[in-house]
């Protein structure tokens, strides 16, 4: 029930169609007695400032949810960024202070690395292309990174994002070895889609399937469908993969907390959702 004391989350993107996070948050409040909401607004990139400038004066804002196409914008639109972000270049949440200024964090790099390293996979000392250098693959490498990977390759249609990319992670991670410039998945231990590739019918797939080895683990950021057609491919080879909401899943304990809400288990999470495709 939203009544006149809920505190308002808005989940901005467009479009809203695919959002997955409503169904996740809004069961929990329930469940959990706690009034706040989560509610998709879909926002087009033109009228993104604006718009974020206004929703931040309403006086029942609590925070945000950000998602694409906002995350790289979004930080030149904070008062205050966490380091994460920085290094990430883009941020997925905001919550307003208490002295009223706009608070930005990254929590899809993390969400991304718990899911991982929760299947069993050790990350310190492997290789990982990652595909795709928006908001969501620049948080998935930066945290990549941080977790000790030795080789990470970039790519991204828009070259000179990878290599901005590349070039913010060796500044703190002077130790890496990083690439640019290709998608082919051959000889990676890790290899993730980053990319909006897959969201769409006609989409391509954002690697070649047939270049991935049977032992390379398949990381997967869409979250239109469960099985993603590179995941369908990667599984047909009997890859070991990570489907899209399971990087939200384990993201949205570190979202709560952020929000100043408890902190949940993934496994409670799981108990309340009401995600469908």
């Amino acid at each position: 029930m939203i009544r006149g004391t809920t505190k308002l989350i808005a989940h901005l993107g467009y479009p809203t169609a695919t959002f997955k996070s409503p169904m996740i948050y809004n069961p929990w409040f329930e469940r959990r007695g706690i009034d706040a909401v989560v509610v998709p607004m879909g926002c087009k990139a033109e009228d993104y400032p604006e718009f974020l400038r206004l929703l931040f004066r309403l006086s029942n804002i609590h925070g945000a949810l950000v998602t694409m196409p906002h995350k790289v914008s979004t930080l030149a639109l904070a008062d205050r960024i966490s380091v994460t972000a920085r290094i990430a270049g883009a941020a997925n949440a905001l919550r307003l202070a208490e002295d009223g200024a706009i608070e930005a964090d990254m929590f899809d790099g993390e969400g991304f690395v718990r899911g991982v390293s929760g299947k069993g996979r050790t990350l310190a000392g492997t290789s990982a292309l990652v595909v795709g250098c928006g908001g969501v693959g620049s948080a998935i490498a930066a945290s990549l990174a941080k977790a000790g990977v030795a080789r990470l390759a970039l790519f991204d249609p828009q070259a000179s994002s990878a290599e901005a990319l590349a070039d913010r992670i060796a500044a703190a991670y002077p130790a890496i070895t990083l690439q640019t410039g290709s998608n082919d998945p051959a000889g990676f231990d890790l290899v993730v889609n980053a990319s909006p590739l897959g969201m769409r019918d006609t989409d391509p797939l954002p690697m070649d399937p047939e270049r991935i080895s049977d032992t390379t683990f398949v990381g997967e950021v869409v979250m239109k469908s469960e099985i993603t057609p590179l995941l369908h491919a990667a599984r047909a080879k009997g890859c070991a993969y990570q489907i899209g909401t399971d990087m939200l899943f384990e993201q949205i304990p570190a979202y709560l907390e952020f929000f100043g809400f408890p902190k949940p288990s993934v496994e409670e999470l799981h108990a309340s959702a009401a995600i469908s495709y």
